[in-house]
């Protein structure tokens, strides 16, 4: 019985320690600290980083399925502003106001051309030159930097369905 004890302790002990980590340094460039977003944009950010990490799933419309790009713009916004969107990155683009590159704020839309037609890849502007998308590659649903190589060069533009800023 002293044995099972000391057994338990042991191994409940090796649980609760804390391994040692080397500590890997975390780059300014890809922090979100810098990211401000107010009303509707504030709850569209929120909602779609919570979302981070979900899978990529062609034509899914719901996290527990997977989501692709416009599903995942379309669950945001249904969930976070009860806005109901097409599940159509081309459909969506019709819908909104265009909005210059410099002009955007968090909540905003982005568009790609990555199937060599217009608006066939979107995501959601988070601030700070980054957005949220559901890439099909690497299957999660992931924050890049709209300079990246190869965003930049497929970037078609901004649009938004939130109301303006006087």
């Amino acid at each position: 019985m002293k044995k099972i004890l000391l057994l338990s302790i042991l191994v409940l002990s090796a649980c609760s320690s804390t391994p040692s980590r080397t500590k890997v340094p975390y780059s300014a460039s890809k922090s979100l600290s810098n990211i401000q977003a107010d009303g509707a944009g504030r709850e569209i950010v929120m909602y779609a980083l919570g979302l981070l990490d979900v899978s990529y799933q062609f034509g899914g419309n719901n996290p527990e399925a997977g989501l692709d790009c416009s599903g995942m713009v379309s669950f945001v916004y249904k969930n976070a502003v009860g806005a109901v969107l097409p599940h159509n990155a081309a459909q969506i683009a019709s819908l909104a106001r265009p909005v210059a590159t410099e002009q955007l704020q968090a909540g905003d839309l982005v568009f790609f051309n990555t199937l060599g037609r217009s608006f066939s890849h979107m995501g959601i502007y988070l601030g700070d030159g980054r957005f949220i998308h559901a890439p099909s590659s690497k299957g999660k649903i992931r924050v890049e930097s709209m300079s990246s190589p190869y965003f930049a060069q497929r970037f078609e533009g901004g649009r938004s369905l939130l109301a303006q800023n006087p």
